[in-house]
């Protein structure tokens, strides 16, 4: 399923939503032209589990916050931004622009926990914004679980736009990493999706939006373009 857009308004400019996209844009364009140094700037900046387990520094820190905003390709980058640009403007409608910055890096910072404790050894690179965006969408599925996502449903070679609630599009996205996650247990270690950070972002969106939501705040529910 790929979706395309929501049904919320924002009541306010997302502002971080915004600025989020732009980095993540840039940093891959700088990289892109970067030519003979991306390697170098992939082996600076990106998040390498076996260092984590060796002990946490500042330099581990560091390399968690770079890697959340590179990706490994432009499908990978597109992928992202789609799902930020669709999800991300509601929760940063919730929580404030400021809460919703530090919600967005925290997220990241769990999920790449989270891959680091399934693959404690890992040497290869980790990079993209991807365990984060799981936590907005973890954040999400609580705070707008009646919301509606405009979604294309593959039905053989063909694409068919239907609208389908976000609890559904949230839940079977959540139980398709979850699967993989599973399967990918006990496998070699040879790259591509990082499937626990998606799980382990997604779960800290949930439980973070549980308790925000528990406060008895409103909730904006207008159905309209997000």
């Amino acid at each position: 399923m790929i979706p395309i857009r929501d049904e919320i308004k924002s009541h306010r400019t997302p502002l971080v939503n915004y600025a989020l996209i732009l980095v993540n844009v840039g940093v891959f364009l700088y990289m892109l032209l970067s030519g003979p140094q991306m390697d170098r700037l992939v082996n600076t900046y990106a998040f390498f589990p076996y260092e984590l387990t060796s002990g946490l520094d500042l330099g581990d820190a560091r390399s968690i916050l770079t890697s959340m905003f590179m990706h490994a390709g432009w499908m990978h980058l597109i992928g992202n931004m789609l799902y930020l640009l669709i999800f991300g403007d509601n929760v940063e409608d919730r929580l404030g622009h400021w809460g919703y910055l530090l919600f967005y890096l925290a997220g990241g910072f769990v999920a790449a926990f989270a891959h680091t404790l399934v693959n404690p050894g890992s040497q290869i690179p980790t990079v993209g914004a991807s365990g984060a965006i799981s936590a907005v969408l973890g954040a999400y599925l609580i705070f707008y679980p009646q919301s509606r996502v405009y979604t294309f449903v593959p039905l053989g070679f063909f694409l068919r736009l239907t609208v389908l609630p976000a609890s559904l599009v949230l839940i079977l996205w959540f139980l398709l990493q979850l699967l993989s996650g599973v399967a990918s247990i006990g496998a070699t270690d040879m790259g591509g999706t990082a499937f626990w950070a998606h799980i382990g972002g997604f779960v800290f969106g949930v439980l973070l939006a549980l308790i925000v939501k528990q406060r008895g705040e409103p909730v904006a529910t207008e159905r309209v373009w997000g």
